[in-house]
């Protein structure tokens, strides 16, 4: 069933394991198919936290056909869902001995620094683990676009400096990202040039408390931990 399934375009794949999910996702003769679709989600840059973690609850079954590659890919996927806490619910399923090995914990480590907002170091150590990370198309852009949200978060005004180290751009490619950003989120940019130029970021309830709405609505505790770094 697992060639059958490669050979569909993506849409009807995803339906299809669905159903297999739905009818028995206990059952270890789903197993193949439930790789393959890892696969996919990789090459058609999509993403099904249902399928992935009936995976890895199969290979606690079935520890013998574990696949290494197979759950690099599935925690590669899962750090780009942050701030959803997709990783540690991956990782929760992952023997202790299958986390000692040194990609899995590099990608740990790779958590470890977006969840307390060290980019700078990130980015460091996503460049010494190339062959992990860039095996899973849009994993930077992925990030990039956690940094602004922590950004957006944090700042009202934030210096272009601060920008490059969190999305990790520089020189000419930085001022594409900004040209995109203000013709598409609202950005502005104050006059100046260089490191210091200011980038004005649309208000929000969080950078303009003001904005906050009047229910019991508070700011997440993982917020706060995420920001704070930042802020030091």
């Amino acid at each position: 069933m697992g060639r059958e399934l490669q050979k569909q375009p993506q849409q009807e794949m995803a339906s299809a394991v669905e159903q297999l999910l739905a009818v028995n996702p206990y059952n270890p003769d789903i197993l193949p198919d439930l790789e393959n679709y890892v696969n996919e989600q990789v090459s058609s840059e999509t993403y099904s936290l249902d399928a992935n973690l009936c995976l890895l609850r199969l290979y606690q079954f079935e520890p013998e056909r574990m696949s290494t590659q197979i759950v690099a890919r599935i925690l590669v996927k899962a750090l780009m869902a942050i701030p959803a806490p997709d990783f540690s619910l991956c990782l929760f399923l992952i023997p202790e001995r299958v986390q000692m090995e040194d990609q899995f914990k590099t990608l740990i480590i790779l958590s470890h620094y977006l969840e307390t907002g060290k980019f700078r170091q990130f980015w460091d150590e996503a460049a010494k683990n190339r062959h992990i990370v860039e095996a899973v198309p849009g994993f930077e852009q992925a990030i990039q676009a956690y940094a602004v949200h922590v950004l957006s978060l944090t700042y009202q005004k934030v210096p272009r400096s601060v920008l490059a180290e969190a999305i990790n751009i520089e020189g000419l490619s930085l001022d594409k990202f900004l040209e995109h950003q203000v013709a598409n989120s609202g950005w502005i940019l104050e006059k100046g040039h260089g490191k210091g130029q200011l980038i004005v970021i649309p208000p929000n309830e969080f950078n303009h408390p003001e904005l906050k709405k009047k229910s019991s609505d508070s700011i997440p505790l993982e917020h706060i931990t995420r920001i704070f770094p930042i802020l030091g």
